[in-house]
């Protein structure tokens, strides 16, 4: 059975760059045998968090928020894809991890940045590594930097110029040390049910 992996993407702005290298990464993670998925932020269209899934009655969750607490849970690993908002988190990416706890506990997360500049978004990856481990999940130490977002993939998110070509190359080592994670972690939740 393949692994599930869920690529979660946040930007909420109408001309969106980022969603090149969401759709880079889901494709490349498919062509190495994965079950991968985006997961769109402004498509699920969650709220400003109010309640968090956990703190609805059992079956009382909006159905958008059932339904992805459902994915997250099935899911092997995660791939968290972020731009750089004045040094920081996207906000709606943060916006949609932060409805679940429990539901992300024991599985691995890879980050990958990107932003119209030279920095890549390093400092939001940076940002991510520490929330993510607050959230019980194990960030891997290999990341993807993407920039300039725009000269480095094409609109149908493949690889151009010299940023593509880096891209290319650290892209194999970025999947095996999730995909190593995503083995470990399976290994360690049958011998352990988690707390949900």
């Amino acid at each position: 059975m393949a692994d599930r992996i869920l690529v979660l993407y946040g930007s909420y702005r109408s001309d969106r760059m980022g969603i090149r290298l969401a759709d880079f990464i889901v494709k490349s993670l498919r062509e190495r045998g994965a079950d991968a998925e985006l997961i769109d932020a402004k498509a699920v269209g969650l709220p400003m968090l109010d309640r968090m899934y956990k703190e609805h009655p059992k079956g009382g969750a909006p159905t958008a928020m059932e339904e992805l607490a459902q994915k997250i849970i099935a899911a092997d690993g995660f791939v968290f894809v972020t731009g750089e908002y004045n040094w920081g988190l996207q906000p709606g990416l943060k916006n949609l991890t932060d409805h679940f706890l429990e539901e992300w506990f024991w599985r691995p997360a890879a980050i990958a940045s990107y932003s119209a500049g030279r920095f890549s978004g390093a400092r939001a990856a940076l940002a991510w590594h520490g929330t993510l481990s607050e959230m019980g999940m194990v960030v891997t130490s290999s990341t993807i930097a993407v920039g300039p977002i725009g000269q480095s993939l094409s609109e149908a998110g493949e690889p151009t110029g010299e940023g593509g070509k880096a891209l290319a190359r650290s892209f194999p080592r970025f999947a095996d040390d999730l995909m190593w994670w995503v083995e470990a972690a399976k290994t360690q939740r049958a011998k352990k049910k988690p707390p949900y």
